[in-house]
């Protein structure tokens, strides 16, 4: 699996201003920025108006709409294995009793490259003097990588070349992710944050339908299982990357490249950025609980409600749809609503609170209805948090000026515990007695402790 989204979603393109350092260049596109005038491409922003333009000019209809789109496709990409057709992978390669271990592998080590892609491709990114700008090279870079991880996973033979396979997937597409997300501080006013963010926030779950859809089109055939989804969200993440005004940083104003600032992608010091690291560990703990979910939902239905291997796809669609419908409606109603009350920490507390609940319930469910009721009220919950989350820890970075690398960091939280979920799910499994009631019981317990952190926040009301 890959972050969470984790990750704030990128800013539109439609009538977006370049960013606040007065050293970078315009880049033609297919948009020019409202404060500026057509023609001015590759021109440096004078200083006295870089220090006008202190917020990006507001963003139009155009860019947030090929923003979401080509955010929906890299999720699109990256979760529709994770949905279901990798643990039917592992069950293929394995055998059904032993798929549970091999799937925390596999997802587990995955994950764990995702975490540290994340923060080396935002610096990366960061740093980038091509003529294509800073972020474009990148988003199609990752891609390109990400799907030629996917085909080795669909045509693997063994465990360890889908291992293999799947680590290419979550770092080539995490690489995608890094830099979607630093257009959002590129591009999007804070006062726009909450509304683009409800917006992107619906971005995932739409994927998450189109996915499961496609993925039952094409069961039991795993390899078109696999890529059939993959080329599809090709075509608005290539597109969004061509037509994007991309940043362009002169050479001359390249911070450089070393170990230790390497090092420094995956640090953000706790103590001078306390707001930034409670935020993390809220974001760390909802996903964690997310993780448990969505990793051994699969197992759940077939060991504990008694789904068919050859239905449970359909049946994760039906879940998948549900959750997804919730979620989207939430999502546009929570981000403008959390910028017109200048509030986020209330809704991401009680979003938190929510989706424990939808654990609970899918802790004690026997039947599929139960499982389709657990999942409507987990769409409550990731509605209103995937909306208003990543505006908040936007409002909290530590620099601006290194807003990628700052992210990618934050996306730690969203690529960690898909690592470390796979890794403690089986020891919680056998101290349960192999109960996957007990699995999801420990995740809403999670879910709590998620919602107290984001109490700790002090900047933000």
């Amino acid at each position: 699996m890959s972050p969470m989204p984790d990750p704030e979603p990128p800013a539109p393109l439609s009538g977006s201003a370049l960013p606040i350092d007065h050293r970078a260049r315009l880049q033609p596109g297919i948009i020019q920025p409202r404060a500026l005038q057509p023609g001015t491409a590759d021109v440096p922003i004078p200083e006295h108006l870089a220090a006008a333009s202190a917020q990006p000019a507001p963003v139009g209809r155009l860019f947030v709409t090929l923003y979401a789109l080509a955010y929906m496709g890299t999720w699109l990409a990256l979760m529709c294995p994770v949905l279901v057709t990798l643990s039917l992978k592992m069950t293929a390669l394995v055998g059904s009793d032993r798929a549970p271990g091999q799937l925390a592998l596999v997802t587990g080590t995955g994950a764990l490259l995702a975490m540290f892609g994340n923060p080396l491709f935002g610096s990366l990114s960061d740093r980038t003097t091509s003529q294509f700008g800073m972020r474009r090279p990148w988003m199609l870079i990752g891609f390109a990588g990400g799907l030629v991880g996917i085909v080795i996973v669909a045509v693997a033979p063994t465990v360890p070349v889908a291992l293999v396979g799947w680590c290419i997937t979550q770092l080539m597409f995490n690489a995608v992710l890094a830099t979607q997300t630093a257009v959002l501080p590129d591009h999007v006013p804070a006062k726009q944050r909450g509304t683009v963010s409800g917006i992107l926030g619906i971005c995932m779950p739409i994927a998450l339908v189109i996915g499961s859809y496609i993925v039952q089109l094409f069961s039991p055939d795993q390899f078109l299982m696999f890529v059939v989804p993959t080329v599809i969200a090709a075509i608005p993440v290539i597109a969004f990357a061509v037509l994007l005004k991309d940043r362009r940083l002169a050479p001359a104003d390249r911070i450089p490249f070393s170990a230790k600032e390497f090092a420094s992608s995956f640090y953000v010091n706790p103590l001078a950025n306390r707001d930034f690291s409670w935020a993390f560990v809220s974001r760390f703990l909802f996903i964690l609980a997310y993780s448990f979910l969505t990793t051994y939902q699969t197992f759940y239905l077939i060991h504990r409600v008694g789904v068919g291997a050859d239905d449970v796809a359909h049946v994760v669609f039906l879940g998948t749809l549900a959750n997804s419908t919730v979620w989207i409606v939430l999502s546009l109603v929570g981000g403008p609503l959390s910028d017109r009350l200048r509030r986020r920490k209330p809704f991401v507390l009680t979003a938190s609170a929510v989706y424990g609940i939808a654990l609970v319930v899918l802790a004690v469910a026997t039947h599929q209805n139960g499982y389709l009721i657990a999942m409507t009220i987990a769409g409550l919950g990731m509605g209103v948090y995937m909306a208003v989350d990543l505006a908040l820890v936007t409002d909290v970075l530590p620099d601006t000026e290194h807003a990628a690398k700052d992210l990618g960091v934050f996306n730690i939280a969203s690529a960690l515990p898909q690592s470390i979920a796979p890794a403690i799910a089986p020891a919680i499994l056998a101290v349960g007695g192999r109960s996957y009631s007990f699995l999801y019981a420990v995740a809403a317990v999670v879910a709590v402790l998620g919602a107290l952190a984001v109490l700790r926040v002090r900047s933000v009301h």
